[in-house]
């Protein structure tokens, strides 16, 4: 009986003994709190900007299209070259608008021997008139040849003229400085001319710089761009500063003015159109091209920036691990704005002096205790926004 109580109180003890050894060892195994970065955030005057896509435009364009009919005889530029205002680029044969300038001019000439002559007769019969030799019908006869006389050397002056023009007419030349396209017929076509639609198209002339670049906009943002220029729905253009960049490129470098807002919002669409002049001098910007405009959408602000990285997602909300005073990780929603270089913008959320993760938001956990390091934010991790160098796109 006793042998047995001893066994059973060894037994004991050494399930106790293994116990506390086991959690001697998981106490050792726990692993320490993770290791943070954390930063403050930056404080920065930003402006809210709102992106579209539009297309180039030309500010004139010009379609090339004879005068006169005939067959074209010449032609004096290459395709896609740069034309002046007034250079020759065809030539119609003109042998036959010279014979017939050639054929008013005689015509003419033969209408003033005849008022000549029709004159010099009614001058005779006014002293003839006088002496009773000749009637007064006769007389009135002699006025009216003359007049007669007179309307025709003016139909014939008019007819040299309107000869004359349609010889210049052979000769097109270019109506706007700008870049000509490819020519649309070869030489020895019969072109036909005159001011119906019927007429030949010849070539196409786009002017270049400065260009146009038309985009459209919702009716609210039409409204917020007029409060926020404080001028009202009737004036929206304003020389407002833009900055565009093309689809190849990953900055908004290219910087213009609004120069028209249209006057009618669209019915179906809802939307007004807008309208930017750019200069361009080396002709990179090609009239048909798409790109990405950036509008300014309120007046500069003072806002707080956090690294973009910084940024967490849970379903549609954002959120950011910020560390208390008992370096516990705090999750914190807030409502975001633009991106400006690698900083993020927050609107609602955050206060200047929080400790936000910046670093190791992976291996953090709501409610978790954590070792933290401290690390500035740097204020040039992006460009500053401004007029000049806008900032990213408002976010979502």
């Amino acid at each position: 009986m006793s042998s047995s109580w001893a066994r059973l109180v060894a037994v004991s003890v050494a399930f106790v003994l293994a116990g506390c050894g086991g959690e001697t060892k998981q106490q050792a195994a726990a692993p320490p709190p993770p290791q943070v970065t954390v930063a403050k955030p930056v404080e920065r005057t930003v402006t809210d900007y709102d992106e579209y896509v539009g297309r180039f435009v030309p500010i004139d364009s010009v379609e090339v299209r004879a005068r006169v009919s005939g067959y074209l005889d010449q032609i004096h530029f290459k395709d896609g070259q740069q034309v002046k205002q007034g250079d020759l680029l065809f030539t119609i044969d003109k042998r036959p608008f010279q014979t017939a300038l050639d054929q008013a001019k005689a015509t003419l000439e033969q209408a003033r021997a005849n008022l000549a002559f029709a004159e010099a007769d009614l001058s005779r019969a006014q002293q003839l008139v006088r002496d009773r030799t000749i009637t007064e019908q006769t007389f009135d006869q002699r006025t009216q040849t003359k007049r007669v006389a007179q309307a025709s050397v003016a139909a014939q002056e008019a007819a040299v003229r309107q000869a004359t023009l349609d010889l210049e007419f052979t000769e097109l030349r270019a109506p706007i400085t700008g870049r000509i396209g490819d020519r649309r017929v070869s030489i020895g076509n019969l072109v036909t001319g005159g001011t119906g639609g019927s007429t030949t198209l010849l070539a196409t002339i786009v002017t270049y710089d400065p260009i146009r670049f038309e985009f459209t906009f919702d009716e609210a943002a039409y409204l917020r761009y007029g409060r926020s220029a404080g001028d009202g729905p009737a004036n929206r253009s304003g020389g407002l500063e833009v900055a565009l960049k093309l689809i190849d490129e990953p900055d908004f470098t290219h910087v213009g003015r609004m120069d028209f807002v249209d006057n009618v919002i669209e019915r179906l669409t809802g939307t007004i159109r807008g309208r930017a002049v750019l200069p361009n001098p080396n002709g990179l910007f090609t009239p048909g091209m798409f790109a990405r405009v950036r509008v300014p959408a309120s007046q500069p602000q003072t806002a707080l920036l956090v690294p973009d990285v910084a940024i967490g997602s849970e379903q549609v909300r954002k959120f950011v691990f910020v560390v208390d005073g008992e370096n516990v990780a705090r999750q914190t929603f807030v409502t975001l704005g633009q991106l400006d270089g690698k900083l993020r913008v927050v609107k609602t959320g955050l206060k200047l002096d929080d400790r936000v993760i910046v670093n190791g938001m992976a291996k953090t956990r709501p409610g978790q205790k954590v070792t933290p390091k401290e690390e500035a934010t740097q204020a040039s991790a992006g460009p500053q926004a401004s007029a000049g160098a806008p900032a990213a796109a408002k976010a979502d």
